[in-house]
């Protein structure tokens, strides 16, 4: 069955977020806290068009889109002023799931073969305005490209009948019932627009609305109905929060059925309270949401495994795990060197995202690349001074400070370890 996604579109320029294509009136100041206010309240993915004029403006947008990229978890497809080949490896290299390439301007025909071959054809989207364009250039579409992007109404049956790629309409159209008409269309993959693209849009409520109408909306579909699973006389069922990444547990909450119905629907992760008898986001108030990668009950059915993206930190206490206290024995003396490389990285985006006060970490953020770059190479300095003595203890203390400032360096040009780990697997 093929779910449905919602994609609202930003368009930048000047690093402000623009009504439309054709319309620079200013809808956001502020670009990326709109794209943020799109992941959180429930968007599936992110149309990003860059409508700058200079190679000056069109870095300012990558450096946007890679900030984008860094602070949200949904997918991002950009494109918009791509005139060469490197734009292409720009905006893949700032964290987009695709670079979108528009064929309504010939040398990118051309040059979504070669991006193709290098990058690989899920790595490319392309844009179009007509029907009779799709026709034209459907062998190098369908061998080339990932997705469609259509800008235009369309003949949405006659699409079907060229290419089977999943497509994106972006429209104008303001009417439910007429966005809900594009949905229905086998062939259609996302809806994009003026609609959607509303900063008060609300996308669970327009989601509900499309499954009255059986149409199948993007989300965590459950294999098995929350009946199914043993909870207590309450009707509870605990739930063990484990990093996706680094196998940490974070954390044990519990959900009623509202909550794992919520939970499915948005994402997010969503508990019920004991002490307050109600429902509660993980992160509603201090922004570290835990977004869903998998759910798994446990054999007796009576206990759920969720394995999250978890942003900042699981604990009230500003802990990463609210599992940190030792009781007994040594196993917390094992460490997982990932584990411990992406606490620290998380602490430092948290720091670089809500500083603290005498936070040493701050200070660096505040003075700037210039302070940075000074202490990175201050430390490597004294990483060559601490090898030639024999005692391996010093080489261990500036290997460790080395790696401390290396990751402040990597948060201030939107780095993380995932990056670092895949260019280290590509060589």
């Amino acid at each position: 069955m093929s779910y449905k996604r919602l994609i609202p579109c930003i368009f930048i320029a000047g690093q402000r977020a623009v009504k439309w294509f054709n319309n620079k009136e200013v809808l956001c100041e502020d670009a990326v806290k709109l794209a943020k206010a799109y992941n959180d309240n429930g968007a599936d993915e992110l149309l990003v068009f860059d409508l700058s004029e200079t190679d000056e403006e069109h870095d300012e947008t990558i450096g946007l889109i890679k900030r984008m990229s860094r602070i949200i978890r949904i997918p991002v497809i950009a494109g918009g002023n791509i005139r060469r080949m490197e734009d292409v490896k720009k905006i893949l290299y700032a964290g987009a799931k695709r670079a979108l390439l528009n064929f309504s301007k010939a040398d990118n025909v051309h040059m979504t073969a070669e991006a193709s071959r290098r990058f690989g054809k899920e790595k490319i989207a392309v844009s179009l305005n007509d029907f009779d364009a799709l026709f034209k250039h459907q062998h190098i579409i369908q061998d080339c490209a990932g997705e469609l992007v259509f800008m235009h109404r369309l003949d949405l049956n006659s699409v079907m009948n060229v290419t089977d790629l999943p497509c994106v309409i972006v429209t104008d159209a303001m009417e439910e019932e007429e966005l809900v008409r594009i949905l229905k269309c086998p062939g259609v993959w996302g809806l994009s627009g003026k609609y959607i693209s509303r900063p008060e849009m609300n996308f669970a409520s327009f989601k509900e609305r499309c499954n009255e109408e059986n149409i199948m909306m993007t989300a965590f579909e459950s294999l098995m109905e929350f009946s199914q699973f043993k909870t207590d006389e309450k009707g509870l069922l605990p739930v063990i929060v484990q990093h996706y990444k680094t196998q940490e547990v974070l954390m044990l909450a519990y959900m009623n059925e509202e909550a794992f119905d919520q939970t499915i629907k948005t994402g997010r992760m969503t508990y019920f309270s004991r002490s307050r008898q109600s429902l509660w986001v993980k992160g509603e108030t201090s922004g570290h949401f835990q977004y869903v990668k998998s759910l798994t009950i446990d054999c007796d059915h009576d206990t759920l495994l969720a394995e999250v993206d978890q942003v900042g930190a699981a604990c009230h206490t500003g802990n990463p795990t609210c599992f940190y206290q030792p009781i007994a024995g040594a196993g917390g003396d094992v460490k997982n060197p990932l584990q411990i490389f992406e606490t620290v990285y998380e602490t430092i985006m948290d720091r670089k995202e809500h500083p603290k006060e005498g936070s040493y970490t701050n200070y660096l953020f505040d003075k700037g690349i210039d302070k940075i770059l000074k202490k990175v190479g201050e430390e490597a300095t004294e990483i060559v001074i601490a090898a030639k003595n024999p005692d391996p203890e010093e080489v261990k203390y500036e290997m460790a400070d080395f790696l401390y400032h290396a990751m402040v360096l990597m948060a201030e040009k939107g780095i993380d370890w995932e990056d670092i780990i895949q260019e280290m697997a590509e060589r």
